[in-house]
């Protein structure tokens, strides 16, 4: 069982670096990309390298910090509740599959391997959604500057134009989901995607850089069926140093 778990761990982390979330990758390029850069940043994501589990990571600020956009009571429940259940579903997942592996049935592999899509997608989208976010005049909201800037005025042509275009896919998610600004890994260009869920729609190699969770859970208890108002208010909150921390690890 320990090779399956180093196994996991090695992915994991691997998947990490790529991303761009360990620890002071800011102006990390090509092969410094590495595992011990990913590890460093891991517990930022939600990862304990020593015991090859998830683990639900702390916020970077108080839980009423964001008020008045994000109240405390959402926030608490938010992270303590349904994110914690993301990362509960995703270690069971792969514990299911690892003793499939191991030799046991694999009737239920079809099963195990959606749950193991859904749970992963909701804990990873989350971490990002967390540390995507800032009090607002504390880092969060504003407009992005220099490098992340230009790149948004090449794709969007404005600021303006993208932030039109990402606040309109996330008023339109049908049903529960997200909108994210992605890097497309080819062009090297910047889209907004919706996704469906925790997982579909978005497609393979996309690197996610900004995203709002449009799940009922997200706003509810205070701005009730006004999705719409919560959308243009995250607004104030986003943190545009860390998007461009990712824009530059992605491009490197």
């Amino acid at each position: 069982m320990r090779d399956g778990i180093e196994m996991d761990r090695r992915t994991v982390l691997g998947s990490l670096a790529a991303l761009g979330v360990g620890a002071g990758l800011a102006g990390a390029r090509g092969g410094e990309l590495g595992l011990a850069s990913a590890e460093r940043g891991a517990d930022r994501m939600g990862f304990d390298p020593a015991s090859g589990e998830y683990v639900l990571p702390e916020l970077p600020y108080a839980y009423d910090a964001l008020e008045p956009v994000i109240d405390e009571q959402t926030m608490r429940i938010h992270h303590g509740k349904h994110h914690a259940g993301y990362v509960r579903g995703l270690n069971a997942a792969l514990a299911e599959l690892r003793a499939i592996r191991a030799g046991g049935d694999d009737a239920l592999i079809e099963h195990w391997t959606r749950k193991l899509s859904f749970h992963a997608g909701g804990h990873i989208n989350h971490a990002l959604f967390w540390t995507g976010m800032a009090p607002a005049g504390q880092g969060g909201g504003g407009r992005p500057e220099g490098t992340l800037a230009r790149a948004i005025d090449a794709s969007f042509v404005s600021f303006d134009g993208f932030s039109a275009q990402f606040r309109s896919a996330a008023k339109k998610v049908e049903g529960s989901g997200w909108a994210w600004l992605v890097r497309e890994p080819l062009s090297g260009d910047l889209m907004v995607l919706q996704m469906h869920n925790q997982q579909h729609s978005v497609f393979g190699g996309a690197t996610p850089l900004l995203g709002i969770d449009v799940w009922e859970h997200a706003y509810y208890l205070s701005y009730q069926n006004r999705r719409a108002a919560y959308v243009d208010r995250f607004m104030e909150i986003v943190n545009w140093g860390e998007v461009a921390r990712r824009y530059e690890a992605s491009a490197g």
